[in-house]
């Protein structure tokens, strides 16, 4: 069959109940359970298989024409893969970004991050937001959260190998007002409704642990992991 030149279509959206009929449950289940273990080398498909992995109750003809789509996709990439060389560059570098309401049902968010340690990513997640946002900063305060406890734990593992990151790590975010929001109270009127676990990266911006910098969407990693992307940008963020 004919290769896909990216995981997921744009703007795809995967409903409950769209219409095409029910698929085999069984079939559709031991296909993304195998794409699922595949994402922990390949996370440029790892939004694709996020949101497919949703529909495992009562797939449709619908979900599991998406899922092949997947299939195909990597039938097309199979020499695609992360290399682990020599470097001197040991800093810890972590991407975070998310969407606004991308899930058509019940109108949550998607968080992504993925951590770098020298030429390589080492650490991504796709995973959807627990609770809903009212707003675009606010998901992407969210997302900027998670990737901070993560950081917290990859330094924490570096340190256990006499890797210890001397520095802040550098966290970068496309979002400037969710950047505001972890270093000045001031938002308190914007942000007063989340929940009081998710300001934890004010401590840690606080105490020069983890940084916040813009960078802009165009050059966001963690884009590929929060969304469908046009073929151009997906290339160009798979680099």
């Amino acid at each position: 069959f004919r290769s896909a030149s990216t995981p997921i279509n744009v703007n795809e959206k995967l409903m409950k109940d769209d219409g095409t009929g029910a698929a085999d449950a069984t079939r559709f289940r031991s296909l993304v359970g195998g794409l699922i273990y595949l994402t922990h080398t390949r996370p440029d498909i790892s939004y694709a298989v996020g949101v497919i992995s949703r529909h495992m109750q009562n797939p449709t003809k619908h979900h599991l024409g998406a899922a092949k789509r997947v299939l195909k996709y990597i039938s097309g990439t199979t020499d695609y893969g992360l290399w682990y060389g020599n470097s001197d560059a040991f800093n810890l570098i972590g991407y975070s970004d998310s969407d606004w309401a991308g899930c058509a049902e019940d109108r949550r968010s998607t968080s992504g991050y993925v951590f770098s340690f020298g030429f390589s990513a080492v650490c991504w997640s796709s995973k959807k937001q627990a609770t809903v946002a009212l707003s675009s900063s606010e998901a992407e305060y969210i997302a900027v959260n998670s990737a901070a406890c993560q950081a917290v734990w990859l330094r924490r593992i570096l340190e256990d190998l006499d890797q210890v990151q001397q520095q802040p790590t550098q966290i970068f975010c496309d979002n400037q007002s969710a950047i505001a929001m972890t270093k000045n109270p001031v938002f308190h009127g914007r942000s007063k409704h989340i929940d009081i676990r998710v300001h934890f990266i004010r401590d840690l911006v606080a105490e020069e642990v983890v940084e916040l910098k813009y960078i802009s969407s165009e050059n966001q990693k963690a884009d590929i992991l929060t969304k469908a992307l046009a073929l151009g940008k997906f290339e160009n963020l798979q680099e």
